[in-house]
């Protein structure tokens, strides 16, 4: 496997849709593979609000982000960004209607959007605050408080090593804790039910935690540096920490405050002061269970994620160290469920050389960012043999979609997983239950795509790779699939008709096979 990775020389502007902010930040890559940051931007719009009671984002805070998202991409582009990556987390991770934010952001804005997993926003998470620090062997614990959910990670300067996401913000623990419109104090009572509840909630994670030495725990996100600014300006704390001990004296004085006493408190961003008590309770009973006494802070988090990882996978780029995070993920999976390497290599190669030669023969228009997704389809495309060979390929569609592949967003990964279901039995329709959430031009990716995964595993179908090379090429009306072997193809060929017939539900045209010995 070969990443076909990002080219230096261009602008581009990193968008993160958070439960309670939206944060840019745009980027110049220059030749020598530095890079430049052009502009920082955060808005907070308060997308969960209400959300986490049915689990549906509210109409006015999609409009609110939508109109924020509206006005980072139009300074995007007049900075020069000629590509924008997008990616939101858990408000709209969890949100039934989910695709409402998706289509207004695509429609109104013009932008593609990416919903990222919780394990892949605690990865990211990692690798926003790792790239601030000179870790090397150390090892660290890295919390980050979010309005909606609280990643953990732990690793070292070589990557990470445990990876989590609990459902536990400042909005969400104030949406079931606090009362809406409740203006006044907030009880001692309330505030150790709120602790109960996140102990409760991260006690796997506690153990998980608690088997390695940390050597350092740093605390990001909103709620962290702000907690920790009201320790500097009233407690005497020492700027970028937090300690325990000021953290519970901080928390004690500002539950017992009104709301609009609140917002007066030295320190306090006046926007956070209705969600500060639900995010303190948070990171307290964290680093009581953790045994925390101090915190670093840091101002990094997930859109800085998203730089570190695009840089990985530009060749010669001081972070591309090895097999990027995509390919070892997808790896990882393949042998966890023990896949046939040799066969799944062989349908990868083929694969991808009839995406390749359909391209040239002007067939299908898909760009190299489709190209990677199939080349990790059709190596993943047989894992669900593991669970049974018997309709192993709806396995498959399952193992992938509910795998928490690293490196990808919630749409790439349904692309992979629909790939894999579509590579034997019946051709992909619009009205599949699978395809539901993608919209036209996706679904139109898909099935071209899966046309070229059923015919390499055709051309596979003894797993002796004996067809060396396939290729298509279009002539007079019908296209030819001329295959090199150096052997006897025969049981390969004689596979070929259902893939024949996909291949002609999609393209319109006859497939004729013309047989080549290697030379």
């Amino acid at each position: 496997m070969s990443d076909a990775a990002p080219r230096a020389g261009h602008v581009v502007s990193f968008i993160d849709i958070g439960t309670n902010s939206v944060r840019m930040m745009v980027v110049r890559l220059n030749p020598n593979l530095s890079y430049t940051v052009l502009s920082q931007e955060k808005e907070m719009v308060r997308l969960g609000a209400g959300g986490f009671d049915d689990m549906f984002l509210r109409r006015d805070a999609i409009d609110r982000t939508v109109l924020v998202c509206r006005k980072f991409v139009e300074l995007s582009r007049y900075y020069g960004a000629d590509e924008i990556i997008a990616v939101a987390t858990s408000a709209a991770r969890e949100a039934g209607n989910q695709n409402v934010l998706v289509e207004r952001l695509r429609e109104d804005v013009g932008v593609e959007l990416g919903i990222i997993s919780g394990i892949e926003e605690a990865r990211l998470v990692f690798l926003g605050v790792a790239s601030g620090l000179e870790l090397a062997d150390r090892t660290a614990l890295m919390i980050d408080i979010g309005g909606g959910s609280t990643e953990l990670a732990l690793g070292t300067g070589r990557g990470h090593e445990y990876l989590d996401s609990l459902k536990l913000g400042a909005i969400r623990m104030t949406d079931l804790f606090i009362p809406r419109g409740h203006q006044g104090a907030v009880s001692e009572k309330t505030y150790a039910a709120m602790k109960k509840h996140v102990r409760g909630y991260m006690s796997q994670a506690t153990r998980c935690i608690r088997k390695s030495h940390t050597d350092v725990a740093i605390g990001s996100s909103g709620t962290i540096v702000n907690l920790s600014e009201m320790a500097v300006r009233s407690l005497g704390g020492q700027p970028g920490t937090l300690r325990l001990s000021h953290l519970r004296k901080l928390a004690s004085t500002i539950r017992s405050f009104t709301l609009k006493e609140r917002r007066m408190l030295p320190g306090i961003n006046p926007e956070r002061a209705d969600i500060i008590i639900g995010g303190a309770a948070v990171l307290e009973a964290i680093m009581e269970e953790l045994r925390i006494d101090e915190l670093r802070v840091s101002e990094r988090g997930v859109r800085e994620g998203l730089l570190v990882d695009y840089l990985a996978r530009i060749e010669g780029s001081p972070h591309a160290q090895g097999k990027g995070v995509r390919e070892t993920s997808i790896l990882q999976l393949g042998r966890s469920c023990d896949v046939d390497e040799g066969h799944a290599a062989t349908v990868e190669r083929l694969s991808l050389s009839l995406f390749d030669s359909a391209r040239s023969a002007g067939l299908h228009n898909l760009g190299d960012k489709e190209r990677e997704l199939l080349r990790y389809a059709a190596y993943l495309h047989d894992v669900g043999d593991f669970i049974s060979f018997t309709n192993h390929h709806l396995h498959s569609y399952y193992i992938i979609r509910n795998a928490d592949l690293l490196g990808f967003d919630q749409k790439e990964v349904a692309i992979m997983a629909a790939l894999a279901r579509y590579h034997r039995k019946k051709a992909p329709r619009r009205k599949d239950p699978e395809l539901a959430g993608l919209d036209q031009k996706t679904y139109e990716a898909v099935a071209t795509m899966s046309a070229f995964v059923r015919l390499a595993e055709s051309l596979d179908r003894s797993h002796g790779g004996v067809v060396e090379k396939a290729s298509l090429k279009r002539t007079n009306g019908e296209v030819i699939l001329e295959l090199i072997s150096d052997g006897d193809p025969s049981l390969e060929v004689w596979g070929l008709e259902g893939a024949e017939k996909a291949f002609r539900r999609v393209f319109g045209l006859d497939l004729t096979v013309k047989l080549r010995e290697k030379s």
